[in-house]
């Protein structure tokens, strides 16, 4: 069986560690360097083989730092960039596509990458891959931007309330609540009150906890 060959470069000694020993254990999957500072890597993707590169998009605390060294990389090795973060922040992960990221994986979602590794290796264009993962960042966005009257509407709405129910419900002229569940159909992608229940639900990015 051929093996991807994996090049990892993140700051954290003990993530590499582990991380290593975790895909090490997919025969598949085969870690052939690491490093800790941006200068190291460098020097390792001019010297090793290797596939697919996994890069903390955070080196050394610096949001940017990991995307300087993705473009420079790129330009060096034309291997599959996926970039590790803690943190999703749209503009800057638009930053890294752009910089020549294929993928992207939050390090808590650490199991992912097995699976975003052989996809991203497989993957026929990084352009599809940027489009695809732009459109989803965008629809997520979308969801959030959600105002607290809409999000009102949606929770009743989820319910099973139906809208003469909620003019009731909340007081509101039938006008004004159908222009808010159409805003609300339209922001989030949707046709009908039914898929917007099934989208965010599925998205799990309207939190009461947290209005």
């Amino acid at each position: 069986m051929s093996q991807i060959k994996v090049l990892l470069i993140e700051d954290d000694p003990d993530w590499i560690k582990a991380m290593t020993a975790f895909l090490n254990k997919e025969e598949d999957l085969l870690i052939v360097g690491a490093a800790t500072r941006a200068a190291e890597a460098i020097e390792l993707a001019k010297t090793v083989a290797f596939d697919v590169l996994l890069l903390d998009i955070q080196l050394s605390e610096n949001n940017l730092e990991g995307i300087y060294l993705a473009a420079e990389i790129h330009d060096i090795h034309p291997a599959k960039i996926i970039m590790l973060t803690s943190l999703i922040d749209p503009h800057v992960m638009t930053q890294a596509f752009t910089a020549g990221a294929m993928q992207y994986v939050e390090k808590e979602n650490f199991r992912e990458l097995p699976y975003t590794i052989r996809n991203a290796y497989h993957h026929p264009s990084a352009m599809e891959a940027l489009l695809t993962e732009f459109s989803r960042l965008k629809r997520e966005e979308q969801l959030q931007s959600l105002t607290t009257a809409e999000r009102e509407v949606f929770e009743l709405i989820e319910e099973g309330y139906t809208q003469s129910q909620i003019k009731k419900k909340l007081y509101k002229a039938e006008s004004t609540l159908k222009n808010q569940v159409n805003t609300m159909l339209k922001k989030l992608g949707v046709k009908s009150s039914k898929e917007a229940v099934e989208k965010v639900r599925r998205k799990g990015l309207v939190n009461k906890k947290n209005q």
